[in-house]
């Protein structure tokens, strides 16, 4: 009897030992999802910070500004803008008649079109 008494507390105390091991595992589990969710939180704060700075950053009027300061650009004006026109291919190259309907083709469609160039 007193056998099985003992084997009984020994069983009680394991499965106390195990309670408080599990409950402590759990808890240490739940400070880190915690700790998980508060960076988590963190990181879409920032994320939406730097969204806001990059509409901030590429407004036409701030892109034309450093077009102007840093790229020294200016804005084209039919005083400053020059054609040019692609001269007709000579008649002495023979070309196949493969490339010649593609190449024919875009030559005149540049004579026709002359490009802009500023």
């Amino acid at each position: 009897m007193t056998r099985l008494n003992l084997v009984l507390l020994m069983a009680v105390l394991a499965s106390a030992l195990y309670l408080v091991r599990t409950q402590y595992d759990s808890r240490s589990l739940f400070v880190e999802v915690d700790k998980a969710n508060a960076l988590a939180h963190t990181l879409e704060i920032d994320n939406e910070r730097l969204q806001v700075e990059k509409r901030a950053q590429a407004t036409p009027l701030r892109i034309e500004k450093l077009a102007k300061e840093q790229l020294q650009m200016r804005t084209s004006t039919p005083a400053i803008t020059q054609y040019v026109t692609v001269q007709a291919p000579t008649a002495a190259a023979p070309v196949s008649p493969e490339a010649g309907a593609s190449a024919g083709g875009r030559a005149r469609q540049a004579l026709d079109n002359p490009r802009r160039v500023e």
